[in-house]
């Protein structure tokens, strides 16, 4: 079931945060709970994205996006992930999450996230979302306009581009 609870929390916890830039960092914290754990009583890898919802949704809203979706009906979809686990993040372990857009083109806005325990990284992904409205993708310079923000389409860092070139390899639909 979705922790529909822990994001409302993280929504109160940080509704009183400072309004954030499109590629600012939003930090938040968390801990993994018995019911967060797989087998081998560690954090579990579907419920270690669902728990990357808890960072990038209240950013999302920071950046004034979430208002932005209300108000003309868009919709957030993600059209890609790809997460690096290092290290294992253990029952009651307090998490601290780093949150950030990167870059955009055309079609997508390109997110990172970070989980860290004891000041050691443990999980890191890379997302590939879109704004989505009635006519298909929202571009994100229509969604950067909307918010009122006149910020130039950020470099994309290689390792972003070699991702997507990679993606663009791989066969669709699949066997």
């Amino acid at each position: 079931m979705y922790p529909f609870v822990r994001l409302i929390y993280q929504f109160f916890v940080h509704r009183n945060d400072a309004p954030l830039g499109p590629l600012d960092t939003h930090v938040s914290h968390h801990i993994c709970w018995p019911w967060d754990l797989d087998l081998w009583r560690e954090l579990n890898n579907g419920r270690t994205l669902t728990l990357y919802d808890m960072g990038r949704l209240p950013l999302a809203g920071r950046v004034g996006l979430i208002k932005a979706l209300k108000e003309h009906r868009w919709g957030l979809t993600m059209a890609g992930a790809s997460v690096r686990y290092r290290r294992r993040v253990r029952m009651f372990d307090r998490i601290e999450m780093r949150s950030r857009a990167v870059c955009w083109d055309d079609k997508f806005l390109y997110l990172e996230q970070s989980m860290r325990v004891r000041g050691e990284a443990t999980s890191h992904i890379l997302y590939r979302s879109a704004i989505t409205g009635k006519t298909g993708i929202v571009p994100p310079a229509q969604v950067m306009e909307t918010l009122g923000l006149e910020v130039a389409t950020p470099e994309t860092p290689d390792w972003v581009k070699a991702w997507t070139e990679a993606e663009a390899l791989r066969p669709w639909p699949p066997f």
